[in-house]
């Protein structure tokens, strides 16, 4: 493993803080493209090309948009190549470097420092990194479909690729590479006068029936006299595929008391903003202080959204915790499944200073030192 990989303590834990600024940087210079050409496939595997023009081809991703905050920061962060100095990049405060930055130490520019590990030369350049990146928002599901085509480098899923694509695990093994660069503790959010009137938890249980419409009325569980607004994500969203399989046991189980279903997590974070009585699943980067999450009980235990809670739904053992996947593709110019663009790429999100700026500072999960390793291992061998 590279250095700036994550000390054994991890990454602190501090209490969980609502944002509806969660995206941050996320909003930057990723998006630019609608991710439908294949600039990924050629050369030899090593560098993924030139695309034509003499230097490496683009790197495209596409899919999840839970996993869109980290990618596309990450991209943003890419291409803007910021110098060390620069510390709204790098981190640097009037103390010097914040701790996890300060691990990393470079005189490189930022794409520069990673890319050059995989061979790729500096450029030396602000805004100029070796190879450009974009990232392109859809859903899981379209996602894991355009990296198996070859549409795109990276397929963004907050699912895993079997449910998706209804693949067996050997299939999946088969046909593309599983990088996990963080985790989501699912949350169930309701909407800010429910929050109010005293519903800020639910057992399993409730919810379930709530989506099953066995309880359509917030009376029925403590709170006012009420119907349910039931929010769902669109079938094929990594996040739906990822409820059904934890909350009610199967990617494919019914649930009839779904009131409207949305494409994306933008949407349904602003559909409980905008609707009284509502409840719904989504990813932690997009609650807010109008989408609130819940506590959720299950067998006896109280899981909060509060990172500083005995049991709370940062913790591995929250039922509703899932991985967050960059899939790439395995083909006979690339056997690995992983060419060194993608690798130089994926190994910036797995270093301490990655799971920091990344996934903890959009309010997702950082990965266990013994897991980013393990992610590791996937990536092509270092120059």
């Amino acid at each position: 493993m590279s250095d700036g990989t994550t000390s054994g303590t991890g990454v602190s834990r501090r209490k969980f803080l609502v944002s509806s600024g969660a995206i941050g940087a996320a909003g930057l210079a990723g998006c630019t493209s609608n991710g439908q050409n294949n600039s990924g496939g050629g050369g030899d595997g090593g560098d993924g090309g030139d695309g034509g023009s003499g230097g490496p081809a683009l790197l495209t991703a596409e899919g999840s948009s839970t996993v869109y905050p980290i990618s596309n920061k990450g991209s943003s962060y890419w291409n803007a190549n910021a110098p060390p100095s620069d510390g709204e990049y790098w981190g640097s405060n009037d103390e010097g470097q914040v701790p996890g930055w300060n691990e990393i130490q470079t005189d490189d520019n930022l794409a520069d420092y990673f890319a050059a590990k995989y061979g790729f030369e500096k450029t030396g350049q602000r805004s100029n990194p070796p190879y450009n990146t974009t990232v392109s928002l859809s859903h899981s599901g379209t996602g894991c479909k355009a990296v198996r085509d070859e549409l795109v480098d990276i397929g963004n899923s907050s699912g895993p690729i079997t449910a998706e694509l209804g693949w067996s695990e050997e299939k999946a093994n088969e046909e593309v590479v599983d990088h996990v660069v963080g985790r989501d503790g699912q949350p169930v959010v309701v909407s800010s006068d429910i929050y109010d009137n005293g519903v800020q938890q639910l057992t399993g249980e409730q919810v379930r029936k709530i989506y099953q419409d066995e309880i359509t009325n917030w009376s029925e569980v403590g709170g006012p006299d009420q119907e349910i607004f039931v929010i769902g994500r669109a079938e094929g969203s990594g996040t739906d595929t990822a409820f059904r399989l934890n909350m009610l046991g199967s990617a494919d189980a019914p649930m009839p008391g779904v009131n409207s279903r949305f494409g994306q997590n933008q949407q349904v974070a602003e559909a409980v903003s905008n609707n009284d009585g509502a409840i719904a699943y989504m990813a932690l980067a997009f609650t807010s202080e109008t989408v609130q999450p819940i506590g959720i009980e299950f067998e006896g235990t109280l899981y909060q959204p509060d990172k500083d809670a005995e049991n709370t739904i940062f913790d591995s053992s929250y039922p509703l915790n899932r991985d967050l996947h960059m899939y790439t593709k395995i083909t006979e110019d690339t056997p690995s499944g992983t060419d060194k663009r993608e690798g130089a790429f994926l190994n910036m999100f797995l270093t301490n200073f990655g799971q920091i700026v990344f996934v903890e500072q959009n309010n997702y999960i950082p990965l266990p030192t013994s897991d980013i390793q393990s992610e590791a291992d996937k990536l092509p061998e270092q120059a």
